[in-house]
């Protein structure tokens, strides 16, 4: 689990930190009680939403988080800045542009930034900004 220095005030959540919150992990859950108590908020993208719904009952839980949460419209800003994150990182694949909107997401949420993921790997490389100090770059924390 993260240490508590690396709690944002920022939570993005991937589809399986979406859908762990919304199935109720213990982790999930902590996180973004604790971005809340810090007067944050709980994001993700809106482009994560087609990850997680398929349009049935199975929805409902992630349908209940979602009025709690912030869900960011992706727009034209968002699509140049995860191809150019792609095109920086040389990643690529339909997975790889979800991700990358994503991570344009949380590069433009309030600091500090927590991003929630079951595979770090992918977002660590595309949310990384060396240029700034380390208590500002998101961290990526894994599931």
């Amino acid at each position: 689990m993260a240490r508590r220095d690396h709690i944002g005030a920022t939570l993005v959540l991937d589809a399986e930190g979406l859908a762990q919150l919304a199935s109720g992990n213990l982790i999930a859950r902590s996180l973004a009680r604790d971005a809340r108590e810090r007067s944050g908020h709980v994001a993700t993208a809106a482009s994560t939403l087609a990850e997680v719904l398929r349009g049935g009952p199975r929805d409902a839980n992630v349908h209940r988080i979602l009025r709690r949460i912030t869900v960011v419209p992706v727009d034209e800003m968002h699509g140049r800045i995860a191809g150019e994150l792609l095109g920086r990182t040389g990643l690529s694949g339909h997975r790889c542009a979800l991700d990358a909107l994503l991570a344009a997401v949380a590069l433009n949420q309030p600091r500090p930034v927590v991003l929630l993921t079951c595979d770090p790997r992918d977002l660590t490389k595309l949310t990384d900004e060396p240029q700034l100090p380390k208590a500002e770059r998101i961290v990526v924390i894994q599931l």
